[in-house]
């Protein structure tokens, strides 16, 4: 008698979308051609991979315990390290557990599906009860290419579990495949693709549909028995075609905002797909996912009655509806640094390792210090209390879910920053304390005393040829 496998599915899922957001006409104004419709989600110059997937794991966990998780699994093909892992920084800033297992996935676009492959499989062995699946991409295409209006930035994030299920998971299939479509070498700066004939065509369409169909007799099911799908898919032009050749509805099963919006976020993609379907989702329904890249993976998913009660983030539809233009090429030229700029005078960004390692929980996990005698809240940590005087007697807090209110501010118009003004502010933190801060994602005319902000993770510069991430302000995200 075969033993019932261990059920598993997702128990929590959220995504991040930049604020930025570019026509693709802006694009081709600037090459001297159409650019396509609708826009793509930018990140902005201080974002990168590893800050959009910490966002995304910071929506998926708001109602949840973080003592309870067992890894990280975080995919990308832009990490921001080539040898430094990027899923243990994740661990600290988001002030997980030490003893969590966190691997990367790199290279492939379906890094996002295989890291849920994983932490299924690891949930289901009893390695852990919890895993956090995170995918981000920041993929930056050569200038006046096609890649250049089809990518996008963002994140997306399942907590896969084995109780309380919002969705279960029914079933998979993969295969891999040597097909080369696009690619980066180690020393290209910019992703390349082929033919986009033979490419869409040979590779993903081919691929794609043989995959959906194989799981299809090895699931017993057929198209119509989804009532959404989430597939992988560099356009919707794609998309369509890959839905027309295995008999599903383009327009009730595979509805999308994100390709025409956000652009195509690379191993984010799946799982951003997923996240806006189950959104839409209700108790019954079923949900197909596909990955790709290298090969395909395939999911048959559930969503059970408890989604109706789940309190979710802002996920794919609030970060969608709060969106800032980028009107000019040239800040996209400078978020990206794609050019060769006049001389910086400043002196050179420094950094301190041992600074970093002693400082760690401040810095990453943004801890502040509250007097156990008077309760006030300082940060960074004093080992004298401001307000009554007490010694080494304070218990460290997270400040990083933390709402404040602008106190004061500055701008700076000659900063040597990408983005002026350089706007800098002190915060009055609910809870009491008080931060000084860089304010990012910000319009500087609507900055003003009172305004209320909220933390965000961000890059800060690159001293000692090390990416620096500190927490800044933003104004909150409606």
């Amino acid at each position: 008698m075969k033993k019932a496998k261990k059920q598993v599915g997702i128990v929590g899922f959220g995504a991040y979308i930049p604020i930025h957001r570019m026509q693709k006409k802006v694009i081709g104004q600037m090459w001297g051609s159409i650019g396509g419709r609708g826009e793509k989600a930018v990140a902005n110059w201080d974002e990168d991979s590893l800050t959009m997937g910490v966002e995304a794991c910071i929506d998926s966990l708001r109602n949840f315990e973080r003592d309870r998780i067992a890894g990280v699994l975080f995919a990308s093909t832009t990490p921001p390290f080539r040898e430094k892992q990027s899923a243990s920084l994740i661990r600290k800033v988001l002030d997980l557990p030490s003893d969590s297992l966190t691997v990367d996935f790199a290279n492939s676009l379906r890094g996002g599906t295989l890291g849920l492959r994983m932490a299924m499989d690891a949930v289901r062995a009893g390695s852990g009860a919890n895993y956090l699946v995170a995918a981000a991409d920041l993929r930056v295409s050569a200038p006046n290419s096609t890649l250049e209006a089809e990518f996008g930035d963002g994140a997306a994030s399942l907590l896969i579990g084995n109780k309380d299920l919002l969705v279960t998971i029914n079933g998979h299939y993969s295969f891999t495949s040597e097909f080369i479509d696009t690619w980066r070498r180690d020393r290209d700066a910019y992703s390349q693709r082929w033919d986009d004939r033979f490419v869409l065509t040979e590779g993903y369409r081919r691929l794609m549909v043989k995959a959906l169909k194989e799981f299809f007799k090895k699931q017993g099911t057929g198209p119509k028995d989804y009532t959404r799908a989430a597939l992988y898919a560099p356009n919707a032009r794609s998309l369509s075609s890959v839905a027309k050749a295995t008999g599903m509805s383009f327009s009730e099963q595979l509805a999308t905002d994100l390709l025409d919006r956000v652009g195509d976020t690379g191993s984010a993609m799946a799982l951003m797909m997923l996240v806006e379907a189950l959104e839409k989702s209700q108790a019954g329904d079923r949900v197909l996912l596909a990955g790709y890249g290298d090969g395909v993976d395939v999911f048959d998913l559930t969503v059970t009655d408890k989604i109706s009660q789940y309190k979710r983030g802002r996920g794919v539809e609030k970060h969608l509806a709060s969106g800032m233009p980028l009107k000019s090429y040239g800040r996209y030229l400078r978020f990206r640094d794609l050019m060769e700029w006049e001389f910086d005078r400043r002196a050179p960004d420094r950094t301190s390792l041992p600074v970093l390692y002693r400082e760690s929980s401040q810095i990453y996990s943004l801890h502040g210090g509250r007097c156990r005698q008077c309760g006030v809240i300082q940060f960074p940590i004093q080992r004298v209390c401001t307000e009554c005087q007490a010694k080494d007697d304070f218990d460290e807090v997270r400040l990083s879910e933390t709402r404040g209110t602008v106190f004061t501010f500055s701008m700076d118009e000659r900063a040597m920053v990408p983005d002026l003004p350089n706007v800098l502010c002190i915060v009055d933190l609910e809870g009491g304390g008080r931060y000084f801060s860089v304010m990012t994602d910000r319009i500087p005319a609507e900055v003003q005393i009172g305004m209320p902000v909220e933390m965000t993770f961000r890059r800060i510069h690159d001293g000692l040829s090390l990416y620096n991430y500190f927490w800044k302000t933003r104004p909150i995200r409606a």
